[in-house]
């Protein structure tokens, strides 16, 4: 059997390497794997199912998400650094990585009673405010709240 063994590959229109290798070689599910820690930069596209059209996978990532309990019970997060608990159904999410600007999208969801809204009060490029209401009585209320941010990091 022929072996090529290299550590880059280097496109020929240009002095940078278009393809770097790190990290060991194995079998992971009868195929043959490269692993470690492997680096995509914010030029990395993808075809969609269909292959009708190509996305930026860096900008199509959810940068941040977190699931909290009653207010700064942080049960499972991504690039949250902190959740502040402002008073009843009153948070603060606090992101690790800051956005680019304010203009990012927030998703929030409550599972824990019926008919709770959720409010964005204010954001920040490193923070989100919101507040869950309950939709009958108008009043604050504490409860499991699940988060996702999208958007462009700074």
């Amino acid at each position: 059997m022929s072996r090529i063994k290299v550590d880059a590959l280097q496109g020929t229109s240009g002095s940078d390497t278009a393809i770097t290798l790190s990290g060991a070689n194995a079998t992971v599910g009868g195929t043959l794997a490269v692993t470690g820690v492997h680096t995509i930069g914010n030029n990395a596209i993808y075809t969609s199912d269909g292959t009708a059209v190509t996305q930026n996978t860096v900008q199509s990532l959810v940068k941040c998400w977190v699931k909290n309990n009653q207010g700064a019970n942080d049960l499972d997060s991504f690039n949250i650094s902190s959740i502040t608990d402002n008073g009843t159904g009153d948070y603060t999410e606090t992101l690790t990585n800051a956005f680019s600007s304010t203009n990012f999208s927030y998703n929030g969801t409550c599972n824990n009673f019926s008919y709770n809204t959720i409010f964005l009060q204010s954001v920040a490029t490193n923070n989100a405010r919101m507040t869950l209401q309950g939709v009958l009585g108008g009043s604050n209320r504490d409860g499991v709240v699940g988060s996702k941010y999208c958007g462009d990091l700074a």
